[in-house]
Formats: structure tokens, sequence, C-alpha cells
């Protein structure tokens, strides 16, 4: 394998934790209303489990209120059953035919509580990136032994791989930044 092909390797699996990283802030809680914290729970209909966006509708039309609106009126005490035991301090109002979720006021230690969770999530994220600079300096080293790469040219491709790892753990941290004051704003 060239050292281009392990460097674009591990900056694609860099990119590809920094996305995860996003996409599980996206389901912490916030003051407002965001579809990202319910879409992906799992309700059990049809005699299997399915993520609840592919159940039902979910729209936000008040900054603290999710309304779902589930294709099939059957989905509609599985899905609030689900949400119930997803434990996310969040009751669903059964509505005719929706289910309205109205997002209370976050209190000072719930909002102290959701930025550990987030720090955690971060850090869990920097470790996997580190990982993958591990993993490819493990190949780099090893293209270096069986004579297929100069010195000069390791030890260049392992700056690389270093840059590449600061500016992702970097991204990571302005994520964290981002969603911190997310939770804080009131």
């Amino acid at each position: 394998m060239a050292i281009d092909d392990i460097l674009l390797e591990a900056e694609e699996k860099m990119s590809k934790t920094e996305q995860f990283v996003v996409h599980e802030f996206s389901g912490v809680r916030t003051g407002k209303a965001s579809p990202g914290l319910v879409e992906n729970l799992m309700v059990e209909a049809y005699g299997s489990h399915m993520r609840l966006r592919e159940l039902a509708g979910i729209t936000t039309p008040e900054p603290r209120m999710l309304v779902l609106t589930p294709w099939d009126a059957t989905t509609l005490h599985p899905i609030e059953k689900a949400i119930q035991k997803a434990n996310l301090g969040l009751n669903p109002a059964i509505d005719k035919k929706v289910i309205r979720l109205v997002f209370p006021e976050l209190s000072a230690e719930r909002r102290q509580e959701f930025i550990k969770i987030v720090r955690k999530m971060a850090e869990d994220g920097r470790v996997a990136i580190r990982h993958v600079r591990r993993d490819a300096m493990e190949q780099l080293k090893k293209e270096a032994k069986s004579g297929g790469v100069g010195e000069d040219a390791e030890k260049h491709a392992e700056k690389e791989l270093q840059k590449l790892t600061d500016e992702y753990i970097a991204k990571v941290d302005r994520h964290l930044e981002h969603k911190e004051k997310e939770i804080l704003t009131v």
C-alpha cells in the first residue's frame, strides 16, 4: 500500500469519526426541540424494531415542541411507549393522530449533566482519531520495513499524519465548544 493510500484512508476514517461525533451530539438535548433527539429511537412495531423516523413525520412547529405524525395510526401507542422508555425527560401527549413532545426548560444541573455527556462523547471521538493515527503509523512502519518506502518519505508521511490528527481533533473540539454554547443558551 502506498503512503498516499495510507494517509487517504486515515483521513477518511478521521472524517467519519468527526461526523459520528456530530451525529451523537445531535441526540443530546438542548433548550430547544430537535428532531435528532428522537428520530433514531427504536420503536417496536410490525413485529420488529424500527427507527422512529421510519414510522412518523417529525416537525418542530415551535422552538420547544416536536410533533410526531405517524404514517399509520396503529403505531401511535408503540411510539409513545418508546419515547417513555428512552428516558429523555419528555412526556409524550397523544392528541388525536399526533404525539406532541413539549420540552421543559432545562435546569442548571441538567445543563451541566448534558455538558458532561457531550464532553465524554468528544473525548471518545478524540480517542478514536488517535487510534486511526496509531493504525496508520503501524502501516507506515510496515511499508518502511518491507523496503517500499524511504526513510525521508516515512518521516514526511508521519508528519502529515500528525497534522491530520491535530486538524480532526481541533474540529471535534470546535463542535464540542459549539454544542456547549447551545446547551448553556437559555
